[in-house]
């Protein structure tokens, strides 16, 4: 499978106005690769300074060369508080101002629930949730908060009737959603706006890492037969970044093809095995995805 991605030669975006974004700067974990990275050049594309943070400096300066002269990067980990308020302290030295977040950094691992041990659940739960938390706390009290403006844009997953293989992740992304209302309500009075991104099947690398089974029938689940495009999800961003945002404060955007509709038979034709199993994904260490 190869991931359509978008023209990172190409310095104009597709749909917006140049200078949509003109003297903002944005700050995008897990902006290597990805959504992440194809949001960054997004942003950068409609004129604003963009900073990328990952665990990996190298993943991070290639992605770098590739959005363009107005994009940054810093190495760091969200899931430790002192991490996630080093990046955005980071932000304000370089460039005296944080006007958009966007918590894009995520992972999960595919196993049926009851495959999932304690210590799995506790490694997508701390990436997905404590992640974000950390990240949107930090940007509100040290940049946000003190100038009374700002956007913060939570990306989580669709479906959300249920995500069998990966109900951790499910519960996880739903736990940010709540929270997207929360932070949303508590913050509005300080002019900071809190929206969440619900994604569906985009053709990234990432897919790479789940099963072959399990790939080859991601589009058949699509109503819209078809994978979402990196640029797509970028493109919503820009706009939630853009004066209409704020009238979505608090708001979940699914963005997935009408994946949301879907339902039917777990697991479905051609998932599982001769011996009606469901493939599980093979970890490597640790980590539950990049940060």
């Amino acid at each position: 499978m190869i991931a359509f991605m978008p023209n990172l030669a190409t310095s104009e975006s597709e749909i917006f106005a140049p200078g949509l974004l003109g003297g903002r700067v944005a700050l995008v974990t897990g902006g290597g690769t990805g959504l992440g990275k194809a949001t960054a050049h997004e942003l950068a594309c409609c004129g604003a300074t963009v900073v990328i943070a990952g665990r990996r400096a190298e993943v991070l300066e290639g992605a770098v060369a590739e959005v363009g002269a107005s994009a940054d990067w810093i190495a760091g980990d969200i899931r430790e508080r002192e991490d996630a308020e080093r990046l955005v302290a980071t932000v304000l030295e370089r460039y005296g101002r944080l006007d958009l977040l966007v918590n894009n950094a995520g992972g999960q691992y595919f196993t049926p629930a009851e495959g999932i041990a304690a210590k799995g659940w506790r490694a997508v739960w701390r990436l997905n949730v404590d992640g974000m938390l950390n990240m949107a706390e930090a940007a509100f009290a040290r940049a946000m908060g003190p100038v009374g403006r700002g956007t913060i844009v939570n990306v989580t997953l669709s479906p959300h009737h249920g995500m069998p293989g990966m109900a951790h992740s499910g519960a996880a992304r739903a736990a940010v959603e709540e929270l997207t209302c929360e932070l949303a309500r508590r913050w509005a009075e300080k002019g900071v706006v809190v929206t969440a991104v619900a994604a569906g099947h985009f053709d990234t690398e990432a897919l790479e890492k789940y099963p072959a089974s399990l790939r080859a029938g991601m589009a058949r689940t699509v109503p819209v037969q078809r994978l979402g495009k990196v640029q797509e999800h970028a493109w919503l961003v820009a706009l939630l970044a853009s004066p209409l945002g704020s009238a979505f404060s608090g708001s979940t955007i699914t963005l997935d093809g009408a994946r949301d509709n879907w339902f039917g038979p777990w697991p479905p034709p051609g998932l599982a095995d001769e011996a009606g199993q469901v493939p599980t994904e093979e970890r490597k260490g640790p980590r539950a995805g990049a940060g």
